[in-house]
């Protein structure tokens, strides 16, 4: 029984990762997980309590990331590395930031950036040599993560794009200081 609860999970955070709530349709995550429509329900009850759930595997993930940033040495190829194996959670938060006229999106949304972000500016300025105090590096963050989510796609959270980015993000950055 577990399994198949893990699998929606699993499915249905792709769903939203892709094309947000608007895609979580019980009869497509049901023909994805190959599993009855009945079995969602029984696990679930409604679509609400599975997207609550979905929103606390995205936190766990945020997590994950972050335990991984917290081992880190670079942005190149570490960190970038880390993002595109992590491309559906962040695809995720994209979903969030885009529909954060939820309260529950936007609580997530700022959870999981607080999980994150601790570990990636830190790892970011050092690796960067950037000339910012810690508050300064902080605000360019927020400014840098707004630009980051708004160009992400599941085809550009690549390699190479997310190395032009940070190389792009850097030159900002040194204007700065």
């Amino acid at each position: 029984m577990i399994e198949s609860k893990d699998s929606w999970i699993k499915v249905g955070y792709e769903m939203f990762a892709l094309s947000g709530e608007s895609g979580l349709k019980v009869e497509a995550l049901a023909r994805k997980v190959g599993i009855s429509k009945s079995s969602f329900y029984h696990h679930f009850a409604d679509l609400e309590v599975f997207i609550e759930l979905l929103l606390a595997f995205h936190l766990v993930q945020s997590q994950v990331i972050a335990d991984k940033e917290k081992k880190a040495c670079n942005i190149d190829p570490e960190l970038i590395q880390i993002l595109v194996a992590h491309k559906t959670d962040l695809l995720f938060n994209r979903q969030l930031r885009i529909n954060q006229q939820h309260k529950a999106y936007k609580e997530t949304l700022l959870r999981s950036n607080q999980i994150i972000g601790s570990e990636f500016v830190p790892i970011w300025v050092k690796d960067q040599n950037l000339p910012l105090s810690q508050t300064h590096a902080e605000g360019l963050f927020e400014l840098a993560l707004e630009n980051f989510f708004l160009q992400i796609n599941a085809d550009t959270i690549t390699h190479e794009w997310l190395s032009d980015y940070f190389k792009n993000l850097k030159r900002i950055a040194q204007n700065f200081g």
